[in-house]
């Protein structure tokens, strides 16, 4: 048996890569990760975390206007970007430390620099050259940016969450998860913001009620939408402003133009062509369901395979692989009702079929849907109103999909997820005594179908 340095060794220390190095050193393996920038990857550094901590901070807005209704007389004056950066940054830093010190605890080998593949067993890093029994990818994305005129003016969410000040007028380009969540993370800190999407609405794959719901509940917070048209070029002032021009022979000002406009897999320099390693048309990883290349002993899982851009699929793929390759199961993933959330204001959360495969997928079914202005607000004032939506397959009576747009959707559907995931009936579901008075318990409570 041939003798290698590493049983493992992984590329990328972003949430997937840290669990399969942890996971498989706990299990008797020889690990090594080696990562060029900061531990955590997007997630912990340029997504999921510091965005959640801006979505918070930009909540307060509304807040301090629903007060007056409860007898507060509270002033949203004094906001500080700046210190809310510094503050982010700190927790951002903190979280770094912890990852390495998850990979140090577990007994695996940090290596700082770029991997390069040399051979099916063998990664350079620095110019040092490591041999290992099994490689793994875990590169990630990277934000994509439209090759227009003028795209040097405009920023990503990686600069976003660096930015100096706050703009006082943003064009955010694209419709997707991104461009939504900062469309209302820039209005609630008071910019003002006009999403361009080159669809007829946001949030493509989602069901068509949320789509449009949300777009209602975020233009009635002031997000202003220009659908089926896509910036053309941009152009610089001389006040440092800038002028969009948009595919319709519009124009629209601006401060700051933020692409939010897809992700591609990070696999420049890797040295994937030189071994052989199969990528697809969208330079994807080529995989099987446990995460295998047509290479024998190179592996690749998360963003970098273009699967479900989630940071706990890449948690679970990972676990699965660093079990299959050094526990003795062989698993695959259930991509099956995986719940996933847009922090959106308001927020979405979703698990399960959308409509329109519900329908494709079976021969009858039935949809319950309510809307309501949610108890705060008959005293807050606010304009706002929530959406809840089941569906659900007639021959078995079985929920195929729930869906909320409202205050803490994400946080009410993660446990719906445990439920679908468990094979739940419409019936168990009312059955179910519902917590009142709470928002959740809609899901619970609806008994008139909307339509079959």
């Amino acid at each position: 048996m041939q003798n290698f340095d590493y049983d493992l060794f992984v590329i990328g220390a972003g949430s997937g890569g840290v669990r399969a190095s942890r996971v498989a050193a706990q299990l008797g393996a020889r690990v090594a990760v080696c990562e060029e920038g900061a531990l955590g990857g997007t997630c912990v550094n340029v997504g999921c975390v510091p965005k959640k901590l801006l979505v918070y901070g930009s909540q307060y807005s509304s807040d301090f206007a629903d007060a007056a209704g409860f007898g507060w007389d509270v002033s949203a004056e004094g906001f500080s970007w700046k210190r809310l950066i510094h503050n982010k940054n700190k927790e951002v830093d903190r979280l770094n430390s912890i990852y390495g010190n998850i990979l140090e605890k577990a007994g695996v080998t940090l290596i700082r620099g770029k991997g390069r593949l040399i051979d099916p067993h063998t990664v350079e890093v620095a110019g040092e050259r490591y041999t290992c029994g099994a490689i793994l990818i875990v590169t990630g994305g990277w934000p994509f940016v439209p090759h227009i005129p003028g795209r040097e003016y405009g920023i990503t969410s990686n600069e976003a969450f660096y930015l100096d000040d706050l703009p006082r007028r943003t064009v955010v380009v694209g419709g997707g998860y991104i461009g939504v969540e900062f469309s209302s993370i820039l209005r609630g800190f008071g910019s003002e913001v006009t999403l361009v999407h080159r669809g007829d609405l946001v949030l493509s794959g989602f069901d068509h009620d949320i789509r449009t719901f949300l777009v209602d509940e975020m233009s009635k917070r002031g997000v202003h939408f220009r659908f089926n048209t896509q910036l053309s070029r941009i152009e610089k002032r001389d006040d440092e402003s800038l002028l969009c021009h948009v595919s319709d022979g519009s124009t629209i000002e601006a401060d700051c133009v933020l692409f939010a406009t897809g992700r591609t897999p990070r696999i420049e320099g890797l040295g994937l062509k030189e071994v052989g390693v199969e990528v697809n048309a969208w330079d994807h990883i080529v995989v099987d369901r446990q995460f295998r290349t047509n290479i024998p002993s190179i592996y690749a899982l998360g963003d970098v395979t273009g699967g479900l851009t989630l940071t706990p699929v890449a948690l679970a793929e990972g676990m699965i692989l660093a079990r299959n390759l050094f526990g003795g199961q062989s698993a695959e993933m259930d991509y099956d009702n995986i719940p996933t959330a847009v922090f959106s204001q308001p927020n979405v959360g979703t698990v399960g079929l959308p409509e329109c495969e519900a329908r494709e997928q079976c021969a009858s079914i039935t949809i319950y849907r309510t809307s309501f202005r949610a108890m705060k607000h008959t005293l807050s004032g606010r304009d706002e109103r929530t959406m809840m939506k089941l569906i659900v397959d007639d021959a078995t009576d079985r929920v195929l999909g729930c869906h909320m747009v409202g205050p803490d959707a994400g946080e009410i559907v993660q446990g719906l997820g445990i439920a679908l995931k468990c094979g739940a009936t419409k019936a168990q579901f009312d059955a179910t005594i519902g917590i009142h008075p709470t928002a959740a318990e809609e899901f619970v409570t609806m008994r008139t179908p909307l339509s079959h």
